[in-house]
């Protein structure tokens, strides 16, 4: 074969490949959603001569088109995975985009500590405090719940913010509450390999710690009950591997089962596990049916009137049914959907009487993770 046929053929198949995928992502209905990712995914911009000249990145044409093209390129998942695959097994990268891989767990490394996160936290739940609860009968606490990290990076060598410091920066920032401490009830077998958050039958201890250090004791006794549909955690799409599918584990008992759950931000009742969420994008959603901005659960067989509110974020979702048996009430708020300033007006649909409580709660709890704590933007 002559060199002039092989740089001929050479050629046209380069050209084959490159036209095709431009005619390709060209012509190819845009996808919605990544389902691995879950997120929504780049559309194509609308065109203006406005917006071709547009200062701000996020109404530049020409900054969204980019955004859209890759969003929307062919075979994109398999180009991630080969990406994905050459970073760690070729390259022997450590991470790929912050996503790093250690005795069968993927996490996200999170590092440094962001003390003005840190400070615009605490300064949101000083604000409720100083608001609403200074003056009243209840007794405030609040606890952190470490992301698998504190047991994976830094021992493992990788980029770690130091944890101890964290904690002992945010018991300073929000000295109105008493800490309860729950790192030492945690082990890394306690949180999903493929995901952030920690798992259900894995951390009872972790409620009977929190709910003994607010003077309440649980019995603890459930049944466990197993999820009939596999599981892949946020990290799973993230990483771009073909890692192992999991199990959900989620506990019930007649306590549970006697408790009335109602979603307050859809105006209907819930149950405390959501079995059409748990077979959707994000199984780890059928806890309290996700992201909510505010539940209330009652339980007409406590054995106190106690009430209590629970400022949280997602780890809350798989921990308050947990915590169910102690308290007649409990109230859970989640700011990151809800504008803190907005919590004293809010009335429930079907009483009118106001949403939250503060006047009756006994106990209030500030309960939040590192990952939200170091990013905090997402508070309102």
């Amino acid at each position: 074969m002559s060199t002039k046929f092989k740089n001929i053929t050479l050629v046209i198949l380069s050209s084959l490949v490159l036209f095709g995928l431009a005619f390709w992502s060209w012509f190819k209905p845009a996808d919605p959603f990544s389902e691995s990712e879950r997120r929504e995914l780049a559309q194509m911009p609308a065109f203006s001569w406005e917006s071709v000249f547009h200062e701000d990145s996020d109404k530049n044409f020409m900054s969204l088109f980019e955004s859209y093209s890759l969003d929307q390129f062919p075979m994109r998942e398999l180009f991630r995975t080969v990406k994905s695959y050459a970073s760690f097994y070729l390259f022997r990268n450590r991470d790929n985009n912050g996503i790093y891989l250690e005795n069968g767990y993927a996490a996200k490394l999170e590092y440094p500590i962001n003390e003005a996160s840190l400070d615009y936290a605490a300064g949101k739940f000083k604000g409720i405090y100083d608001r609403f609860l200074r003056s009243g009968k209840a007794k405030v606490y609040t606890a952190v719940i470490p992301d698998k990290g504190y047991f994976l990076a830094e021992q493992n060598g990788y980029l770690s913010m130091d944890y101890e410091r964290f904690f002992v920066l945010y018991r300073e920032k929000t000295g109105f509450a008493s800490y309860i401490d729950i790192k030492d009830t945690l082990s890394l077998e306690d949180y999903y390999k493929t995901d952030t958050h920690w798992r259900q039958e894995k951390i009872t201890d972790v409620a009977e710690t929190l709910a003994g250090g607010m003077g309440v004791t649980l019995t603890g006794e459930y049944t466990e009950n197993i999820l009939n549909h596999p599981f892949y955690g946020v990290y799973y799409g993230q990483s771009a591997l073909p890692l192992p599918a999991e199990e959900i584990r989620y506990l019930t008992n007649g306590t549970l089962e006697a408790c009335t759950v109602y979603d307050h931000q859809n105006g209907r009742e819930i149950a405390f596990y959501d079995m059409e969420k748990a077979v959707g994008k994000d199984p780890y959603e059928m806890y309290l049916s996700g992201n909510l901005s505010v539940v209330t659960v009652e339980n007409p067989n406590a054995a106190t009137d106690r009430e209590l509110i629970v400022f949280r974020d997602s780890f809350g979702s798989s921990l308050l049914p947990l915590l169910a048996e102690g308290y007649r009430k409990i109230t859970v708020v989640d700011i990151r959907y809800i504008p803190s300033a907005n919590l004293g007006i809010l009335r429930d649909g079907r009483t009118g009487k106001p949403l939250i409580d503060f006047d009756s709660a006994d106990d209030v709890l500030f309960l939040y993770s590192t990952l939200v704590l170091n990013n905090s933007g997402t508070l309102r």
